[in-house]
């Protein structure tokens, strides 16, 4: 199962101001200056890294939902249904930047709520970076294979419930490889990370096609 590293050089500034809500207001010196001081403090903190595997369908019980062979994760629900609709096999990936920028975003809740709100801005474009490098392995290694993957689809998109994340981790060893955890409410600690399901599929045209029907976001 391959685990892998990435570096981030750059965090878009366009994307830390979305993650923030700014919607076109204006944006004080100050303001400017302590999202430069933002982006760079998160550069210096996250560690990009996630685990992925490829796993090949079992036969489809009474229910519908999807089981994977090899592994103890059932994906119920019509929308992944859809999502995964014509694939050959899936795979499952987790992507975090660690335990450090939780244990940062902590500290400025008690001593700077404004750094904060914008370190936690840069945090989420900064594991959305990370699973964007994980899910391009993942298509590069579809098309080593001549297959073609489609977008990434989260726990918590349509009708694919939050309390598949336990069978979902322990499917890519993230909490041995990753430092992974669940909360009883299944919030996924380190705060800034993400799981997420692709299929992979014989052609382009069927990726797409897939994609459009689940409403995917990515």
């Amino acid at each position: 199962m391959p685990v892998e590293t990435y570096e981030i050089v750059e965090l878009p500034r366009r994307e830390v101001l979305r993650f923030m809500g700014y919607r076109g207001q204006e944006i004080t010196p100050e303001i400017d200056a302590r999202i430069d001081e933002g982006i760079a403090r998160m550069l210096e903190l996250a560690k990009p890294r996630a685990s992925w595997g490829i796993f090949n369908f079992a036969q489809p019980d009474d229910s519908g939902a999807i089981r994977l062979i090899g592994s103890s994760l059932v994906l119920p629900g019509s929308s992944i249904a859809r999502h995964l609709d014509g694939a050959v096999s899936c795979y499952v990936l987790a992507a975090t930047v660690g335990m450090d920028v939780d244990r940062e975003l902590k500290r400025l809740s008690a001593t700077d709520p404004v750094a904060e709100v914008i370190l936690d801005a840069c945090g989420t474009v900064a594991v959305e970076q990370t699973a964007a490098a994980c899910q391009k392995s993942i298509a590069k290694n579809a098309e080593l294979g001549g297959f073609h993957a489609n977008a990434r689809f989260s726990p918590g998109y349509g009708d694919l419930p939050l309390s598949v994340q336990p069978a979902l981790l322990a499917t890519v060893n993230a909490q041995r490889y990753l430092g992974i955890t669940l909360t009883k409410s299944l919030l996924m600690i380190p705060t800034k990370s993400i799981t997420a399901i692709m299929g992979e599929f014989p052609d382009s045209s069927r990726a797409r096609r897939a994609e459009r029907a689940s409403g995917s976001l990515e």
